[in-house]
């Protein structure tokens, strides 16, 4: 479920990135805008969706920890554990 929240919230700033870029081309074709202008918008949109990745990022991290999740490390030295316990056992 995270992982598709991720990937959405990566759809979402690729998009914009998309709109960005056609929003560039026409300022430049209707004479609204130089190319170097052009240049300066998508930069900045860019760099404003680089920004919101890492917070996307910091924010699935920060609700992982909530969840009281385990990690892979975690989970593998977990399971060494309880095989080991198992031929204990046996």
């Amino acid at each position: 479920m995270m992982k598709k929240a991720f990937y959405l919230g990566l759809g979402v700033m690729s998009m914009t990135r998309e709109k960005a870029e056609r929003f560039y081309n026409e300022m430049i074709e209707k004479g609204q805008m130089s190319k170097e202008e052009a240049r300066q918008f998508v930069d900045d949109a860019i760099k404003k969706g680089e920004e919101e990745r890492k917070e996307m990022k910091q924010f699935i991290r920060e609700e992982m920890k909530d969840l009281s999740m385990v990690s892979r490390t975690e989970f593998e030295a977990l399971e060494a554990r309880v095989k080991e316990l198992e031929e204990k056992l046996q």
